[in-house]
């Protein structure tokens, strides 16, 4: 199966990186680079993308789609390790950093890649597979108070105790391998009358155990603060992101990094010495168009976020 993604708020993010021609910029989500390659569009020869995956299907389509670009460097890896990439490129600051936080279109369409609850395949799950740990063995793995907070926490999922007990239940009988028998058990216990129209009883667990999985809002929250060290003056970061969870992490991480300050709200003068790294340039967030939503369904809960760095 070829690697296809409808970019999600392309415009809207690449206006939002204010791209300098000679500018520096880092892909941290490369997956089918149409963000990528927008930005490369418009960069001078001088101007430079660094692309980071952890897929290899996405950086091989990458490397495709941006094989016109000489000013393209395609790397696999996480975006956690961006402060080591740009390091060994000998590249100490960068104008821009995009992170496009949804799963793509490939990964969930791909019924081996064991995302999908709709489709029966091995539970896998993993985004990078060169890692052992698989969605298999958190399913069969855990114990059933490990997996209630998993699925409590990541997926919000108001059955969450009943699931992780049936799970328990079923996984005695037989280990549980595929997504279809753990999507078939989820929708035996959530009861139907409380699924909303249009919506199937696995989407909150399954997102649940693939952020456990591969650590997704772990490394989003270790990794903000230094991306926006990352930048040079003027610099901006732009994060799309799909659930409340990683909306939650980039919106108090923006607040933070803008006001630091930790000193009682009565103190007349700061006397902490924190001082702000920037301004968030995105009160609110901004969100997909109805057109677009129509267009691409899966970018209905996007949103979009932008920090701009100002060097004191």
């Amino acid at each position: 199966m070829q690697f296809q993604h409808q970019s999600v708020l392309l415009e809207e993010s690449v206006d939002g990186l204010r791209v300098k021609p000679d500018g520096i910029y880092v892909d941290g989500t490369l997956g089918g680079a149409g963000h990528a390659a927008l930005v490369c569009s418009r960069l001078s020869a001088q101007g430079r993308l660094i692309g980071i995956d952890q897929d290899q299907e996405a950086i091989i389509a990458a490397g495709e789609k941006l094989a016109e670009y000489r000013q393209a460097t395609v790397i696999r890896s996480n975006y956690c390790y961006m402060g080591q990439i740009l390091e060994k490129l000998s590249i100490p600051y960068v104008d821009g950093i995009l992170l496009d936080l949804g799963v793509s279109s490939y990964q969930l369409d791909t019924a081996e890649r064991g995302f999908s609850y709709r489709m029966d395949a091995p539970l896998d799950m993993r985004m990078d597979q060169r890692q052992e740990k698989t969605a298999s063995d958190i399913v069969n793995g855990y114990s059933e108070e490990e997996l209630f907070r998993v699925i409590r926490d990541y997926g919000e999922e108001h059955f969450a105790r009943a699931v992780a007990r049936n799970i328990i239940r079923e996984r005695q009988k037989e280990p549980i391998r595929t997504t279809g028998r753990l999507s078939g058990i989820i929708c035996e216990t959530i009861p139907k009358k409380t699924v909303a129209a249009g919506h199937h009883p696995a989407k909150r667990t399954f997102q649940a155990i693939r952020i456990e999985c591969n650590k997704e809002l772990e490394v989003l929250e270790n990794s903000l603060d230094e991306m926006i060290d990352l930048l040079s003056d003027g610099g901006r970061l732009c994060v799309i992101t799909f659930h409340s969870l990683e909306d939650r992490i980039v919106k108090t991480a923006f607040r933070r990094n803008e006001n630091p300050c930790i000193c009682p709200p009565d103190f007349p003068v700061c006397t902490c010495g924190r001082v702000s790294k920037g301004r968030v340039v995105t009160r609110r967030p901004l969100c997909p168009s109805e057109e677009e939503m129509k267009q691409n369904p899966r970018a209905k809960s996007a949103k979009l976020r932008i920090f701009e760095r100002k060097i004191q």
